[in-house]
C-alpha cells in the first residue's frame, strides 16, 4: 500500500509498534531534526535525577535512593546537588559534552493523577481533551523552507497514531495480522495488577493457566524487560535515526515507551525501563550520525510520582518530575531548576514534588529556538497559554 504525500498531507513516513515502544515519523519543511519521546506510565523524576543533596530526602524514600556518587553503582553526579541514575550512562555522556539539559520539578498545565486524562492533555499541549495534538499543529505551523524537499510517498503503518501527531492532516494506517497480539508481558501486568483482588485475581490467574501460559507470567509481581524487550526501544529508535539521516527522509520523530507506572519494587522496575531509555537514546545518536549536529530531542512523561515511597516499595501518582533536552544543538551540560525542597510544608499536597516549571514553556522554547516558530504560531499550538513564555537559552542559536 502506497499513498502519496497528496492524500496523507502531513506525512507519517511510518507508525509502528514493537513490545512496549512505538514510533510514528512525520514529513516537515525543514533540514532540522525534533524528536519527541513520551515516557507512559509516569516517570518518577526524583529517582532518574535524585536531588541528593536536599537533605529532606532521606526521610521520605531513602529505601529507593541509589549510593551516592563515587560509590559501587552509584548515582552520577551532575554538580553537587542532583545526581542521574546509574542506569543512563549513556545520558550522562551527553551531560558531559553539553548535549543534554535536565529540567526538574517540571509539570504540564493539568493537575491530575489520572494516566488516560494527563497523556492525553500532555500531548493535546492543553488542560482539556482536544482531537489534535501540540506536535501535529507544530509541523502544520512551521514557516516554509527556502529550499523545499521533495514531497514523496508516505504510509503510516500500525494500529493507531499517537494523540501527539494527530490533526488537520490526514493519516492513513495499516497493520498486518496479529500485528496487535498482545504479549506475555502484557499479560503478566495484567495477573500482576489484578493478584492480590480476592474475585480477578484468581479468576485471571486460572484464565491464563487454560490458555497454556507458563507459571512465569502467571505469577509475576514484576516485569523487568527480558533481553528481547529490552532492546525493543532501541530497536525502533535507531530506525528513527536512519530515517531522520536520510537527505530526502521525514523530520519529525515521536517515540514512546511503556512502563514507567512504579507502584510496587520501583528499584528492579525502574532499573529496566531506564536502561531501556538510555539505550535508546545513544541508538538514535548513533543512527543520526552527522544530523544530531542538527537534532533537538524532548523526554517527557504525564506526571511525576509521590515524593514517599509506599508500603510495597514504590510510588504512586504525583505532580512534578523531570524532562530532558538532548541533541547536538542543545545548550546542555546542566540541571535548570527552581528547587521547592523536600520539607515539611514545602510538597505540593503534602505528598508530591511541587511544580516550579512548565512543560509548555521548555516545548516552547524548543520550538521558537530550534524550529523558528513565533509568539503567533505558538498560540495555536498551545491554546490559552499565552501567559507561558518560552524558556530562553535552551537550544544553542
Amino acid at each position: 500500500m502506497i499513498l502519496s504525500r497528496r492524500t496523507v498531507l502531513l506525512g507519517l513516513a511510518t507508525s509502528f509498534s514493537l513490545g512496549r515502544s512505538a514510533l510514528a515519523l512525520a514529513s516537515a519543511p525543514t533540514d532540522k531534526r525534533l524528536v519527541v519521546v513520551i515516557l507512559r506510565g509516569a516517570l518518577d523524576g526524583m529517582s532518574a535525577v535524585v536531588p541528593y543533596g536536599d537533605p529532606g530526602l532521606a526521610a521520605l524514600r531513602a529505601e529507593i535512593v541509589p549510593p551516592p556518587p563515587g560509590q559501587p553503582d552509584g548515582m552520577l553526579d551532575l554538580g553537587g546537588f542532583f545526581g542521574l541514575h546509574p542506569a543512563l550512562s549513556g545520558l550522562h555522556d551527553m551531560y558531559r559534552d553539553n548535549q543534554a539539559l535536565i529540567v526538574h520539578a517540571v509539570a504540564g498545565a493539568y493537575r491530575v493523577r489520572s494516566h488516560f486524562e494527563a497523556q492525553d492533555y500532555l500531548e493535546s499541549g492543553a488542560d482539556h481533551r482536544m482531537t489534535s495534538g501540540w506536535l501535529n499543529r507544530a509541523v502544520m505551523a512551521l514557516p516554509p523552507a527556502a529550499n523545499p524537499r521533495p514531497e514523496g510517498d508516505a504510509l503510516a503503518v500500525g494500529v493507531s497514531v499517537p494523540l501527539l501527531l494527530r490533526g488537520p492532516a490526514r493519516v492513513a494506517n495499516w497493520a498486518p495480522h496479529g500485528f496487535a497480539t498482545p504479549t506475555p508481558d502484557l499479560y503478566a501486568s495484567i495477573a500482576a495488577l489484578n493478584r492480590h483482588d480476592p474475585v480477578t485475581g484468581p479468576a485471571i490467574a486460572e484464565g491464563l493457566r487454560a490458555r497454556g501460559f507458563s507459571t512465569s507470567v502467571v505469577a509475576a509481581d514484576q516485569h523487568p524487560a527480558d533481553s528481547a524487550s529490552t532492546g525493543a526501544f532501541a530497536s525502533l529508535a535507531r530506525s528513527a535515526g536512519d530515517m531522520l539521516a536520510a537527505p530526502d527522509g521525514p523530520r519529525i520523530a515521536a517515540l514512546e515507551i511503556d512502563g514507567w507506572d512504579t507502584h510496587t519494587a520501583q528499584t528492579i522496575r525502574l532499573n529496566a525501563t531506564l536502561k531501556q531509555l538510555d539505550a535508546g537514546l545513544v541508538a538514535l545518536k548513533t543512527a543520526l550520525g552527522p544530523a544530531w549536529d542538527q537534532t533537538a530531542v524532548l523526554v517527557m512523561t504525564e506526571f511525576g510520582r509521590t515524593a514517599r515511597v509506599n508500603g510495597t516499595k514504590g510510588t504512586d501518582h504525583g505532580t512534578a518530575t523531570v524532562a530532558f533536552l538532548v541533541g547536538g544543538v542543545v545548550s546542555g551540560g546542566r540541571v535548570q531548576a527552581t528547587w521547592p525542597g523536600l520539607q515539611s510544608g514545602q510538597l505540593f499536597e503534602n505528598r508530591d514534588l511541587a511544580p516550579t516549571a512548565d512543560l509548555r514553556a521548555v516545548a516552547k522554547g524548543m520550538l521558537t529556538a530550534h524550529l523558528g516558530l513565533d509568539a503567533a504560531a505558538l498560540a495555536k499550538v498551545f491554546p490559552n497559554s499565552e501567559a507561558v513564555a518560552a524558556t530562553p537559552g535552551m537550544i544553542r542559536v
